[in-house]
């Protein structure tokens, strides 16, 4: 792949920082690897979130979370939210040919949608703001020092979409001293590189600042046989930048900015099967022009395929960045903070939508090219009391306005005797969302062991949208609706709360009981072949939660057992339910009636002695439908009768478990090796439940030795990922026009890296 021209003026500033590096840190953050800065400490190191908008002990939070550390991730080669998120048991990522269609899961829940007038289920937060698209968040951020995942609703405190969770995502604060470091890694298995650094220190007086940079590339682990082409790769370069003043004790003000440029060329799906098995039925319907053509291409489908043969290679480009200010003010004890933000995301993408090259009578060629622009401007103010009195809480207003705008042109040749037909389809739409919010959470503090929570946060949702295209057809062909334009508005008042109860049994030992109601807006199904069905509103999405949970550090700090269980139902889910219209895959957004969610998760550290780390994190997760409401005009062969079936990206049980052991080799260089295997029990990836798009049962194992150096803080780390060499799919689904198809993980096969860091 060609490099992208920031990428070139990225490496040289790396390339001359950059000198030795990386050993392993423990991947979540409940522990500390020895550097030269931190000795080993005897017990598992206290870790701060900010699951409630201020700083807190992870422990004394009444909310399910999972933290991880940005070094750690970076050490075990987890740069995206969809290889990050494979190791959180209670999460998932759906991936896709372009960003514009990832979403991400929690306990089973989220939204599958590529309709700019649809909420994401999941929230992403970074550093405090609200990123209104899923989307925005799939590509690779710069600088990231703490990720936290929190389950369950999440409304009250964290804006508009958090009706299942949200991903809160912080970066490098500066630093008053001076500081820089320098990161390298190689990796094999389709010549992975990445290079990373940054500074830290103070500019002036009162004045600190940082600069994180990122460049990294991968040819991908997938074969085009049309153009002899290597694709499923990426380039990745950007940076992130704060600035943060201090003019009195009492004012902080930070002005951050930050810009990420990508380029993916991951195919639309890798064909296992030419065949459809219905369910409930288990019919098999063949697709011999589908054989055909893939057997004319030298393609055999099965679940160990790696080969495409595309005439239109898939990729995608993203341009995201934004600015954001933040003011934080002391007033006497009380604390006002103002985030203002602006966000501008660009998505282009070229999708070969029939997989294929060959032109027959069964099937036609179809090119897809879309172009998205998005913005995003959102105010937050909010107020915090002190602690330390009977009550202490945070109230606030919340603003977002959210435009996006879209272009999308689908080309169509369809065989004929006399020669290929050419049709095309040109649609343009857009929608405007507006969402205004008065919230506030409190605790009081009946006794030192005894505290309440309560919250609220009252909405108000205006969304329209526009929708026009074009067709060279005035009837429908494959993948290609007809002249069709509408336009719609609608506007909903809502809340969201929560109310529990926390008791401390012992002085380490908390234990909490919460209820939350959480709520996603209404909705528009705005999408390329748009029709008369889908132009009525969606009803917004709301769920209630009930969770209990036990918090503690037990033996002097050397273990930390943090345990949940949940009930969480759903009315109104919004859903895509996919089905076969004239001959080519349609995905319909639905209130797909009512699901629900329920399990228990666990997140436990224990570090018996100072070199030791162990981490298991564990997640059983029951999610199914419970009623489901069936879409009008259904294709031939798709079932509506999928009650008590499981929701897709809900694997019953998932585990993570991790050790890292520090071998002192001198006074100053300190050996680490550690080890992680991650297992998920089978997992279906349809709300149609069809039988192949159920992934099996499968688990990674990874390894790593690494070798520091705590005096001059170098680091230098071997590290090899899935060492059995488990295949499997990251996604499964029914081809665009046929068969079934498979999106293929960077780690789907073995393969190994060197990691070098230097610190400054």
């Amino acid at each position: 792949m060609s490099r992208l021209p920031l990428a070139a003026s990225l490496r040289g500033l790396l390339l001359g920082s950059v000198c030795l590096a990386a050993m392993p840190a423990p991947l979540h953050a409940q522990s500390a690897a020895p550097t030269a800065k931190t000795a080993p400490v005897a017990g598992v190191e206290e870790i701060k979130v900010t699951a409630r908008r201020r700083s807190e002990r992870l422990q004394k939070v009444p909310v399910a979370v999972t933290v991880l550390t940005g070094a750690a991730l970076k050490a075990a080669n987890l740069n995206t939210l969809q290889d990050i998120l494979a190791t959180v048991p209670s999460a998932d990522f759906r991936t896709s040919s372009s960003n514009k269609d990832r979403t991400i899961f929690v306990r089973g829940l989220g939204t599958i949608s590529t309709s700019p007038g649809v909420e994401p289920d999941v929230s992403t937060v970074l550093d405090g703001v609200v990123l209104a698209r899923a989307g925005q968040a799939t590509v690779e951020i710069p600088g990231v020092d703490q990720i936290e995942v929190l389950r369950g609703p999440q409304g009250t405190l964290f804006g508009k979409n958090a009706s299942a969770g949200v991903v809160n995502i912080t970066t490098r604060a500066p630093t008053q001293d001076f500081h820089a470091w320098a990161n390298a890694g190689y990796f094999g298995g389709g010549d992975e590189y990445r290079l990373e650094g940054g500074v830290s220190g103070t500019l002036a007086p009162n004045l600190t600042g940082v600069l994180s940079l990122l460049d990294g590339g991968f040819d991908g682990n997938v074969h085009d046989s049309y153009n002899g082409k290597t694709v499923n790769g990426f380039l990745r370069s950007g940076f992130r930048g704060k600035l943060q003043w201090e003019p009195s004790d009492d004012l902080t003000i930070t002005l951050e900015a930050d810009y990420i440029k990508s380029h993916d060329t991951v195919p639309n799906g890798v064909f296992v099967s030419t065949e459809h098995i219905a369910y409930p039925t288990d019919i098999v319907t063949l697709n011999p022009g589908l054989a055909k053509n893939l057997a004319a291409s030298g393609i055999v489908p099965s679940l160990n395929n790696t080969t495409v043969n595309s005439n239109e290679t898939s990729g995608a480009n993203d341009d995201n960045g934004g600015l954001a200010l933040t003011i934080q003010k002391m007033l006497g004890d009380y604390t006002l903070t103002s985030i203002t933000a602006y966000r501008i995301w660009h998505n282009t993408q070229r999708q070969d939508y029939d997989s294929g090259s060959l032109l027959t009578a069964s099937l036609p060629q179809l090119q897809d090219r879309g172009d998205l622009l998005f913005d995003q401007f959102t105010e937050e103010t909010r107020i915090a009391s002190p602690k330390g009195g009977f009550i202490d809480w945070q109230a606030g207003l919340y603003y977002m306005l959210a435009v996006d705008n879209e272009q999308y042109d689908r080309q169509l040749d369809a065989y004929s005797k006399a020669g290929p037909v050419f049709n095309r389809g040109l649609a343009q739409y857009g929608t405007d969302g507006n969402n205004l919010a008065l919230f506030g959470e409190a605790n009081l503090n009946f006794t030192d062991k005894l505290r309440g929570i309560l919250g609220l946060r009252g909405v108000q949702d205006h969304l329209t949208y526009t929708f026009g295209r074009i067709s060279t057809s005035a009837k429908s062909v494959t993948g290609i609706a007809p002249n069709f334009s509408s336009e719609g508005d609608t506007e909903v008042a809502a809340y969201s709360d929560r109310a529990g109860l926390e008791y401390d049994v012992l002085p380490d030992v908390m234990s909490y009981a919460t209820y939350s109601r959480g709520y996603k807006g209404p909705a528009y199904n705005v999408f390329f072949n748009m029709t008369a069905l889908q132009t009525n509103v969606l009803k917004p999405e709301t769920s209630n939660a009930y969770e209990i949970g036990l918090k503690s550090r037990l033996f002097d700090g050397r273990l930390v057992a943090n345990l949940d269980g949940f009930i969480e139902d759903f009315d109104n889910y919004q859903a895509n339910f996919p089905n076969d219209v004239a001959g080519a895959i349609v995905t319909r957004l639905i209130n797909a009636g009512s699901v629900s969610s329920k399990g228990f998760e666990g997140d436990i550290t224990a570090r018996p002695v100072a070199p030791l780390n162990l981490t298991g994190l564990f997640a059983y997760t029951q999610a199914r439908v419970d009623s489901f409401h069936c879409p009008a005009s259904l294709g031939p062969g798709t079932s509506c009768n999928i009650n008590g079936e499981p929701l897709p990206f809900a694997p019953k049980w998932k585990l993570n478990g991790r050790a890292s052991y520090d071998i002192p080799v001198t006074d100053n260089y300190v050996v680490t090796v550690g080890t992680d295997y991650v297992w998920q029990s089978s997992t279906q990836y349809q709300l149609t439940e069809t039988p192949q798009t159920i992934q099996p049962a499968y688990g990674i194992w990874n390894a790593s030795i690494g070798l520091a150096d705590l005096a001059s803080d170098w680091r230098v780390t071997g590290l090899v990922k899935n060492i059995t060499d488990q295949n499997y799919a990251s996604y499964l689904a029914y081809g665009s026009i046929g068969g079934v198809v498979r999106y293929v993980p960077r780690d789907y096969r073995r393969y190994f890296g060197v990691e070098l860091h230097k610190s400054f």
